[in-house]
């Protein structure tokens, strides 16, 4: 019989704890004697692979051992790097000419889809099976290969924590942690001018980074992608705030994918390969009103890519290594077409039809006071011991 073999790769937007992940696989792998190679830049790879041209499966097909993967964990990131490239949904333009015409499929969009070659190009690298690691867009592809007929596990990440059927995703806590770095840095600065300061965290729909960065630095208010708010409200209980503070100074959080009552999501430029465009400024709009309505100066700040960037912290750490082994072990045992997950706190999988089944959302009734636009804990009884 011969040695079996996996491919793995991360897709999306990096995250801390990414290389944690894949060094546990490679590691775990190694008692199971099964053989791993990395596929690099995400799905792009099964697009951009000819198998009659040598030179793109050496860019984009790299063999994963121990010597290769010793000291990833150390770093954050991802080694086999990453893309937003989607098989089922590609530009015309953008499709590699070596992709044969029949294995092109026209979609309702104007896109191409190009999965028959992926599965042609899975089959070439002679994978039995394939990690994938992302979020609900990367893992929603895994999906539609395990509806091929190819057999794959999933492993979520995202610093929004918001792929449906996981409590948990690889790279939340560290993105919270870093939102809490920059909001207490940010006191200082706030404090000494007696400003209103707004921190604007990433959460396109979920408000779960805001809430729980919010929670956990006791700011003055937090907006979450969940509850639409009122700008005169907020404008008013901030300036409350700051007279009540003997600092004269108040801080609050927002979701970047937050809307005002009545309003859009703000978004620029072009929709990705998943119909997604890119958020952000809604703080900056608040801080613009309270300008306005006030005279108050503010103080504006996107941590952004500085939430992802770095080492994963300790929490990261684990899961992203218990992730690793388990969904190694779930390809060993033939339990493919399974997403791990973590569910009130304990290590499970889900199936991986489930991703694509609903959006997942911060529970507004446990954790928000939708009137004072404030973090609220009910109750803790009972609750895992990271809530989520």
């Amino acid at each position: 019989m011969s040695k079996r073999k996996i491919g793995i790769l991360t897709g999306g937007g990096d995250v801390p704890g990414l290389n944690v992940a894949i060094k546990a696989v490679v590691t775990r792998a190694q008692s199971h004697d099964i053989e791993v190679v990395g596929l690099r830049r995400g799905w792009l790879s099964v697009v951009a692979i000819n198998p009659e041209d040598p030179e793109t499966i050496k860019e984009y097909v790299e063999p994963l051992n121990m010597q290769r993967v010793r000291t990833i964990d150390r770093t954050g990131g991802t080694t086999l790097h990453t893309s937003r490239t989607n098989p089922a949904n590609v530009r015309p333009d953008d499709v590699p000419a070596h992709i044969a015409e029949s294995d092109r499929r026209p979609t309702e969009r104007g896109t191409v889809d190009v999965t028959a070659h992926a599965l042609k190009v899975l089959e070439f690298l002679e994978l039995d099976a394939l990690i994938a690691i992302g979020g609900d867009d990367t893992l929603s592809y895994a999906a539609r290969l395990h509806q091929e007929g190819f057999q794959v596990v999933a492993i979520p990440k995202t610093m929004d924590n918001d792929v449906f059927g996981t409590d948990y995703c690889i790279g939340f806590s560290t993105a919270v942690s870093r939102s809490i770095d920059a909001i207490t840095s940010l006191r200082t600065s706030v404090g000494s001018h007696e400003r209103i300061g707004i921190v604007e965290l990433f959460g396109r729909n979920s408000g779960e980074t805001s809430l729980f960065a919010a929670y956990l630095s006791d700011v003055d208010r937090a907006i979450i992608s969940e509850v639409p708010f009122e700008m005169q409200r907020l404008i008013d209980f901030l300036v409350a705030d700051r007279e009540r503070n003997p600092s004269r100074y108040a801080i609050m959080t927002i979701s970047e994918g937050a809307t005002i009552l009545g309003g859009e999501i703000i978004e620029r430029g072009e929709a990705d390969a998943y119909g997604h465009r890119k958020l952000g400024g809604i703080g900056l709009l608040v801080a613009e009103a309270i300008k306005l309505h006030t005279g108050l100066h503010t103080m504006y700040l996107q941590p952004a890519y500085l939430m992802r960037s770095g080492a994963p912290d300790a929490l990261d750490r684990m899961v992203a290594r218990s992730f690793g082994n388990l969904a190694l072990d779930q390809v060993a045992l033939g339990h493919t077409g399974r997403m791990v997950a973590l569910q009130q706190g304990i290590y499970t999988t889900v199936p991986l039809e489930m991703v694509v089944s609903g959006k997942k959302t911060l529970d507004v009734t446990a954790y928000y006071d939708t009137e004072q636009y404030r973090p609220k804990v009910r109750d803790v009884l009972g609750k895992p011991m990271f809530l989520y």
